[in-house]
């Protein structure tokens, strides 16, 4: 029963998310999302009561996913400057692919920012202590200016220039850059 409620949400997700990129998160209704899920409008209603809360739960699991990554960086160790090129790609690939979807919204509303602001800051001090990046501005400066440098990703043309971007961040962090 378990893999079948997995599956019914996951359904009504999907089915949210393909309504919110078709024609707008402002236009989707419960019925069309029932109607696109295959489910009947009873059985959506058990699951959510409005369409912000789906849209909320399709935040969560995108950023569960992106968590989980930037987790798996930080829980591998290794080179400082190697987690950190990590982590800014999967930050920065994140906006590009979701900035204007019903999600960025979202988001916009979350503590998600600020959560993602922490784990930044602490990987940017582990790399200002192990001297990989520059020390003449706080890591807690550093972290705003990535965050905000990377927003840029929204507009990316294309992912390698998305990488552009990462690396033009990374050079401007280190630890030789001009002053």
């Amino acid at each position: 029963m378990s893999a079948h409620r997995t599956a019914v949400r996951e359904a009504i997700l999907d089915a949210t998310v393909s309504l919110a990129a078709e024609h707008g998160v402002l236009s989707v209704n419960m019925s069309d999302v029932a109607a696109s899920a295959g489910v009947s409008r009873a059985t959506l209603y058990k699951y959510f009561p409005d369409v912000q809360s789906i849209l909320q739960a399709e935040h969560h699991r995108q950023m569960a996913g992106e968590l989980e990554q930037l987790h798996s960086v930080k829980a591998a160790g290794g080179d400082p400057r190697r987690q950190l090129e990590q982590v800014l790609c999967i930050h920065a690939m994140m906006v590009h692919r979701h900035h204007d979807s019903a999600i960025a919204a979202v988001l916009q509303q979350s503590g998600a920012l600020q959560h993602k602001e922490q784990f930044l800051e602490v990987i940017l001090r582990k790399a200002a202590d192990d001297g990989t990046i520059r020390t003449d501005i706080a890591p807690a400066e550093l972290t705003r200016f990535c965050l905000h440098a990377l927003a840029a990703a929204a507009q990316a043309g294309s992912e390698a220039e998305v990488d552009r971007l990462v690396r033009l961040t990374l050079d401007a962090l280190e630890a030789s850059a001009p002053r």
